[in-house]
Order: C-alpha cells, then structure tokens, then sequence
C-alpha cells in the first residue's frame, strides 16, 4: 500500500497579483471558530450582522445585500439571471476581460447583448454608452465594469448609472476590485446591482461574493414572468434564507467559517474607516508610481483613470515577463500577476489590495523587481526606485 499524502502546508506568498490578496492573522484565526448549524441562533445574529457591515462598505441602504455563496464570478452569474428573461436586451461595455465576461452571462440567460467597446486601458465612454441606450430603448439593463481588474481601469459609475436610469435600464455593476479600494458608494450613484469579492481589498479568503440590489432591481426580481434558470442562485428562494431575524427559510448550508472570515474582514475595515482604506491604498499607489517611474518603467491607463490598488505596468522591450514573475516568486516569495487577452506578454498587473497594500510590500517589491530586471539587462534606472518611493510613504 503506497504511503497516504502528507498534510498540505503552502509556503509564505507575499500576494501582490490581481487577487487574492495577503489575508491578515486575524482573519485567519476568525476561520478557526468552531462550526456551528447554518440555522444556528447564534449563526442567525451574524448573518445580520455580516448584512450591516456589508451596508456599510456599499454604502447602502438596500435590504437585499448579502454574501452570495461563491467567488466573484458567482455574484455576477447571480445578478444576470435574476435580472434577465430570454429575449430581453443588454447593453454591456467591454473595456477588458470582465466586461467580456458580462456579455458571456447575458448571452446564457437567453439575452441578446448590444456592446459598447472601449479600447483596453481605457475607461468606458459614457458617450458611446448614451448613443446604444438611444438606440436600443427596449435594452433592460446596462452592465460595466467599475474597477476593470485585467487593465487596472476605473469608469466612471456615477455617470453611467445616471445615463441608465436617464433611459429607464437598470445598471449592472462589478465592483468585485474596487470595493474597500476606492469610493463604492451605490445609493449615491443609484446602482441597481453591485457585486464584489471577498478576496480583494476586503482581505478575506476567496470563496465569497457580497452583492446588493435596489428597491427597483427588487421589484425586477419580484416580477419575473419565469422562474430564474439557476435554482441555487434565485434570489426568489434565497432572500428567504437572508432575511431579517431569525425566522429563515433553509435555502442551502452556508460557507458557515467563511463567513466568519468575511464578517472579521468588514470589522477591521470598519475599524480602520472608509475613506482611511481608500487613502491608505492611494498612498501606497503613489509610493510603488514613483519606485516604477523612477525605474524608468510606465503604466498602460492614463493617470486620470488608473486605479491605486490594481497596477498595469509595462513589461520592458526585450524582456520575457514570465521569466521575471518566476524569479519574483521563487527569490522572494512575491506572486505578481500577467497580462489577460491581448495585454498577455505586455504588462504586469501588481496588485495592492487589503493587508497586500503596505510600506513593506511597496518596497519590497520594488527592490525584487529591480534586482530582477537588472540581472536580465533590462533598460532601467538602478538604484532610483526605493529613494523615490520612500519619499512618498
């Protein structure tokens, strides 16, 4: 008989890719808490009290906001089958893989999708965005990416939302990198339906995907002419099982430790403040912009729209971009993220999100990538990167 496997024990990352993000001691041990029933009394108490935070971080008021059972992509699948009917019209900017990834759920509910595209490293046009509505007056709804995580782009959600109520759509929103980053404030731009993940600027552990839908979106839900095709993700049959108290309606067994982890995540973000988290990820962005521009290195999006916590650069001429994530990994321990689609070979995508935004990462990665990039001969300025990146932190 061959010997069982040994337990599994992965080595220490510093997680600086596009997700997940280092997840601190705290949330970890939150992990660890004993398990109890799904409809546990005591379960029940943090259930709401996981929907409070929740409120807190979208910046909402919305009663249906929750965790859906699944990563990210399970919370966009949720918003689109509950939205949509077959025969029913989309509009869905492509400005990167995610809004690629939108069409790929309108299409499979049975929806026709109208795209608006927008070159990558760009934000979406809210002009070409008016000029589909105009044009497609039966269009149901409009989907965007917020933070587009393959480009480290930010659109402009508060006027896209505005063009989508403005022609009687609902607005389909992923914050799945922004939320906990930068401003995500869904009642003040009137978004109809947000999701996001657990593991990005929350820190927590993949696995989770908080989601928030208006009073208008409800309504949408409420009165569909058919039943939504996903049983597991029919928010008809889940908002009895996340409703108000105690008294639920056993929907399906809950990703109970998990939501222990996300719970202490939206704790320690509130500790910490909103708009404290959004500027300490500014901070550090423009402490790592220095080190790359100081290096001689650039971005793909423009200042103007470039997100802190999701970092395009470009890849130097000559240099293989694998090989350098490789070495990044096996010298010192930092995971950093490749180019997606026509962007593959061309740009690292460096994350800092969550407990991953810190001084130490800055200049740790900083000092790795140079070391690195100075051993393959790379055209850059040795030496610059930490002093200039220092003087921002």
């Amino acid at each position: 008989m061959s010997a069982l496997p040994r337990p599994f024990n992965p080595p220490a990352r510093v997680l600086m890719g596009p997700g997940p993000s280092d997840v601190p001691p705290r949330i970890l041990a939150a992990l660890a808490r004993p398990t109890v029933g799904h409809l546990d009394p005591s379960f029940i108490q943090l259930m709401d009290e996981v929907k409070a935070l929740l409120q807190m971080a979208f910046m909402t008021g919305n009663d249906l906001t929750l965790p859906v059972s699944g990563p990210g992509s399970a919370g966009m699948e949720t918003c689109f089958v509950n939205l949509l009917e077959p025969g029913d019209t989309a509009i869905v900017a492509v400005n990167g893989v995610f809004g690629q990834r939108m069409k790929e759920n309108v299409e499979r509910a049975g929806a026709g999708a109208v795209l608006v595209e927008v070159e990558w490293g760009h934000p979406v046009d809210p002009a070409k965005v008016e000029a589909a509505l105009k044009a497609h007056p039966e269009a149901r709804l409009l989907a965007f990416v917020h933070a587009e995580t393959s480009t480290g782009v930010e659109s402009d959600a508060e006027t896209l939302c505005a063009l989508a109520r403005k022609y009687d759509a609902l607005s389909v929103v992923d914050c799945v990198t922004s939320l906990g980053g930068i401003p995500v404030r869904v009642d003040a731009w009137g978004a109809d339906a947000v999701y996001s993940g657990s593991q990005k600027c929350l820190s927590c552990v993949p696995g989770l995907s908080p989601v928030t839908f208006s009073p208008r979106a409800v309504q949408r839900i409420r009165g569909r002419n058919r039943k939504v095709q996903s049983w597991f993700m029919d928010l008809n049959l889940v908002m009895g099982y996340w409703g108000a108290g105690a008294k639920r309606a056993y929907h399906h067994t809950a990703p109970i430790n998990a939501l222990y982890a996300l719970h202490e995540s939206l704790l320690m973000l509130a500790e910490e403040g909103l708009e404290k988290a959004w500027a300490r990820h500014l901070r550090l962005h423009l402490a790592l912009r220095a080190g790359i521009e100081a290096m001689g290195l650039s971005f793909l999006a423009d200042e103007s729209c470039r997100l802190p916590q999701l970092n395009a650069v470009r890849v130097p001429e000559g240099i293989d971009e694998a090989s350098v994530r490789t070495q990044l990994l096996e010298r010192f321990g930092i995971e950093l993220g490749a180019g997606l689609g026509p962007l593959a070979g061309k740009i690292w995508r460096i994350g800092l999100m969550g407990a991953s935004a810190s001084a130490s990462n800055v200049l740790l990665c900083l000092g790795a990538l140079e070391s690195t990039l100075a051993g393959m001969k790379a055209p850059i300025h040795v030496g610059a990167a930490l002093p200039a990146a220092m003087a921002k932190i």
